[in-house]
């Protein structure tokens, strides 16, 4: 090939920048540079003999950037391999031919600045199309291409060299170019041994002086360290353990050298290490189940859905090029292959027609994805599942179980089912394309009936919405017409199964009577005499057909002012109509019958009647109000508005006409009365001054009724003194009630009086309480140690005696049951039948000495008396137990003498100091 054939896919693209727009994010600081480190290029074997590469367009279609911050750089490409250049463009291109390539070629690209030192690399893979991948051979093979990337590393590299320039007299020379190192490969999951010889570094100073070699960055001596190292004196650089491209696929490292006091004799160069992919990971699935579908009857190379498999090797290589195909497809029905896949996309489509939903509603998929550009014998593979569901389309019209449905309705009934129309659908249950819709097309012009359609059986119910007269109709012929809620796929015709005539015969059955005016509304004049005869209210009966006989009865009267004859329906008054009744409103009277037949069952049917009562002038007016007050002396604003109340009707009421009688003769004399306007009159005084008192005047009013009426009414005034602003004060409404002066002067003194009695009451009170608080109490309060005094009103034992049975009290009527009663507790309402116990009788004037013996004669009396009270309850003694400061009452027997000293009373407590102070002559405190 000459020097102008265009050969790789693959081209660098100088000076691409876009400027950002305002609205946009900002954008990362540009970093001058390749877009990748690593290109591979597929290209047909075919394109590589004779001229066919150099008029294939569709090379040039495929682009690697080179991205140059600076606009007006000058760059330069090279590349390492000499069968391969790159123009000034950045096109790469073959020098030779190049048609016998047998295997991938691997070369390095070198981009750098013109007026700069800079250099940027990126690598570059050519492969052929179906060649196979190394990963694809044996083992034996797998170890030749591991050894041959091994072998292609550059075995030294050495740190460049700057000459100066200058004249021939100082010897100086022309600066050379500074080496561009090429980038080591580096296979992952490399079997070793370990650790594995990279590359040697070196210095073409390390004849004259001593050298120390070292790498610096990630992978030697930053995270993740440990990976490469260098022999510091021979420079040698490994590679330490496997490494894996998924995890990092490239490294880039500085390789230093130093003299033996650590100063720099060599510029750092940088060391790119690249790791080569190898086969080992499979393609996953997003998905292990993929959901899809498609319409039944869908045309061949109708879309389904789309698989994607992702794979974590190189997607530039072979190794993660995924290649998809169908392994199966369940039911094999109407064909075993109705679907494709693109292998590339994973795109499933349709490849012949005849999916229907009715014989074949899903259908299942096993899917395979393999890399290796699908290379059943040297990809890895995997599997999913794809469930197409195929969705129905209204492709089956209704049909109609039966060509003639039948039914028979009652008269007069609605909302009752009158027979349903049973239809087959073979599409989808309870969707659009199978659920009917009914329609009736003849025979029911009036609409009695409507079909509904079951939403769970998909039946129709013919339904009555109007009633049906058996007089009128006795039977209906329609025909209805079943269709589905969507319309009919194109090209689907519509059944003649669809049509159906329904007969539906009309029972009779026993109406009730019919008013034909039902409210019936007469007019009638109040006041019209009992057993008057006002209307004839008669019903009819719409059975023709059978001759029955209608009576007649009262079903609502609230007055009880009407009776209806049984037979003929005639209504007659029982009672005078009065229209200012409670039970009439707005002038009408209303009161319902009853018609029944005698039929089997009986029926009946109800009738309103509405009399509207005319007024007749039947009301007198009345006055309005009945009660006023005025001042006692003629004012401007002493006047009292009257007006009139009646209870007819217009024209029987107002304009009002107000008169004051001839008689008493004083009520003339002291008032007056004028007209104000039809309804309103005004009465006020004719006198200066009148005495303030209750006065009842008579008024005269009379209606505007023909012939008129008039009614005598009294006003009730109350005449007061009134203050400057015309209102009664408090003394003169006193007045005005009636009292006189000697009773009002009655009241006040009884009220002083009583008022003087309770505040002699409050202070003899309040004097006695002052006395009984000064009087001295008997008992000292400091040795007062009684607890207070519970006080019972009945003869129990207080709070803890609240339940007792009453009947224990009384006293039985025989003894003998108590005389023969065992040994043991005696019931302390039982009086014992046995002698009563004698108590000890002192003296008038005892000894002090005596005190003790008479207390012990009681107290052991006491103990041996059964009879003693009280009986109704226990008397219990508590042992108060020993040590107590009193000591025992029996010492008082000890001394005989009469002169005995009692002061030791003083020592036994508080209990016993009064009695101390009685009998030891000490003075009371």
């Amino acid at each position: 090939m000459n020097a102008g054939c265009l050969v790789l896919a693959c081209s660098f693209l100088v000076g691409a920048s876009v400027e950002s727009k305002p609205s946009q994010p900002i954008k990362p600081p540009c970093t001058p540079g390749f877009s990748q480190n690593f290109y591979t290029v597929i290209l047909s074997r075919d394109l590589l003999h004779g001229q066919r590469i150099l008029k294939d367009s569709t090379l040039s279609s495929e682009r690697v950037k080179f991205e140059d911050c600076q606009r007006g750089r000058e760059v330069g490409f090279v590349t390492n391999d000499p069968n391969f250049g790159v123009r000034h463009d950045g096109m790469v291109y073959a020098v030779q031919d190049v048609s016998n390539l047998s295997e991938p070629v691997q070369f390095m690209v070198t981009a750098k600045g013109l007026h700069e030192p800079r250099v940027w690399e990126t690598t570059v893979k050519l492969a052929l199309a179906g060649h196979p991948h190394p990963l694809a051979l044996s083992k034996a093979g797998i170890t030749e291409m591991l050894s041959r990337v091994w072998d292609s590393q550059p075995k030294v590299i050495k740190f460049s060299r700057k000459h100066q320039r200058g004249s021939a007299a100082n010897g100086l020379r022309r600066q050379k170019r500074d080496w561009v190192i090429p980038p080591i490969n580096v296979p992952e999951n490399s079997r070793g041994p370990f650790p594995h010889l990279l590359v040697r570094i070196r210095s073409d100073q390390d004849k004259d002086v001593g050298i120390r070699y070292s790498i610096t960055g990630a992978g030697a001596d930053q995270p993740p360290s440990g990976i490469y190292n260098i022999d510091p004196i021979s420079g040698n650089m490994f590679v330490t353990q496997p490494l894996d491209r998924e995890d990092r696929a490239s490294f880039h490292l500085r390789a230093h050298a130093v003299d033996m006091n650590g100063n720099q004799v060599e510029n750092p160069i940088d060391l790119y290490i690249y790791v080569i992919d190898m086969n080992d990971n499979r393609p996953e699935f997003q998905n292990q189940v993929y959901n899809g579908s498609v319409a039944e009857g869908s045309k061949p190379g109708s879309s389904v859905m789309q698989v994607t498999a992702t794979d974590s090797d190189d997607s530039t290589t072979a190794n993660g090029m995924v290649r998809y195909r169908i392994l199966s497809q369940t039911p094999h029905s109407p064909i075993p292959n109705m679907f494709t896949i693109n292998s590339e996309t994973g795109d499933i489509v349709t490849v012949a027609a005849g999916l229907d939903r009715e014989k074949v509603s899903q259908y299942t998929i096993i899917v395979q994805a393999t890399d290796m550009e699908g290379n059943l014998n040297f990809g890895l593979s995997n599997t999913a599942t794809a469930l197409i569901s195929i969705n129905d389309i209204n492709d089956n019209p209704p049909e109609l179980t039966v060509r003639t449905f039948s039914g028979e309705v009652p008269e007069n009934k609605v909302n009752v089912v009158v027979t349903n129309l049973t239809v087959v659908d073979r599409d989808q249950p309870h969707s659009p394309n199978w659920n009917a819709v009914y329609r009736i097309v003849s025979g029911d012009p009036t609409g009695h009936f409507t079909i509904r359609t079951n939403p769970i059986t998909n039946e129709g119910m013919l339904t009555v919405v109007k009633p049906v007269d058996f007089e009128m109709n006795r039977a209906f012929m329609l025909t209805v017409v079943v269709s589905n809620q969507a319309h009919l796929a194109s090209g689907i015709q519509s059944s003649l199964q669809s049509t159906a005539g329904v007969t539906i015969s009309v029972q009779d059955v026993n109406e009730p009577p019919v008013f034909p005016v039902n409210p019936k509304v007469i007019r009638f004049e109040e006041g019209v005499p009992a057993g008057t005869t006002l209307t004839v209210f008669a019903a009819q009966d719409p059975d023709h057909f059978i001759h029955q006989i209608v009576r007649y009865s009262k079903l609502s009267d609230p007055a009880n002012w009407l009776k209806i004859n049984r037979t003929n329906g005639q209504i007659t008054t029982m009672a005078l109509l009065d229209r200012e009744s409670i039970f009439v409103k707005n002038n009408v009277y209303e009161a319902t019958f009853l018609a029944f037949d005698n039929g089997s069952p009986p029926a009946s049917g109800t009738g309103t009647l509405q009399i509207y009562l005319i007024d007749v002038n039947d009301n007198a007016p009345v006055l309005i109000p009945r009660e006023a007050q005025v001042c006692d002396r003629a004012r401007p604003n002493s006047r009292i508005n009257i007006t009139a109340a009646d209870a007819d009707a217009d024209p029987n009421v107002g304009p009002f006409v107000f008169e004051l009688p001839s008689f008493p003769a004083s009520v003339r004399r002291n008032w007056t009365i004028s007209r104000l306007n039809g309804d309103y009159a005004q009465l006020k005084l004719r006198i200066s001054y009148l005495e303030a008192s209750v006065y009842e005047i008579p008024v005269i009013v009379s209606d505007s009724g023909n012939p008129p009426l008039s009614n005598r009414s009294t006003i009730r005034v109350k005449v007061c003194p009134c203050d400057d602003n015309g209102d009664c004060s408090a003394t003169g409404a006193v007045a005005a009630a009636g009292l006189g002066t000697g009773a009002i002067i009655a009241i006040l003194i009884s009220i002083i009086i009583l008022l003087s009695m309770v505040l002699l009451f409050v202070v003899w009170m309040k004097r006695r309480e002052k006395e009984r608080q000064a009087k001295p109490l008997l008992i000292d309060p400091e040795d007062d140690v009684r607890d207070n005094i519970l006080k019972y009103d009945e003869e129990g034992g207080g709070e803890e005696d609240q339940d007792y049975d009453l009947s224990q009290l009384q006293q039985p009527e025989s003894l003998d049951h108590i005389i023969n009663k065992p040994a043991g507790v005696r019931r302390v309402d039982e009086r014992p039948a046995i002698a009563e116990s004698q108590y000890p009788v002192r003296s008038s004037l005892p000894h002090p000495g005596d005190i003790g013996d008479f207390i012990n004669d009681g107290l052991r009396a006491a103990d041996n008396d059964p009879t003693a009270p009280p009986y109704d309850s226990l008397l219990v003694f508590d042992y108060e137990g020993t040590g107590s400061t009193a000591g025992s009452v029996s010492s008082l027997n000890s001394i005989s003498s009469g002169d005995q000293d009692y002061d030791y009373l003083n020592d036994w407590g508080p209990r016993f100091k009064k009695l101390a102070d009685l009998y030891g002559g000490g003075d009371d405190d």
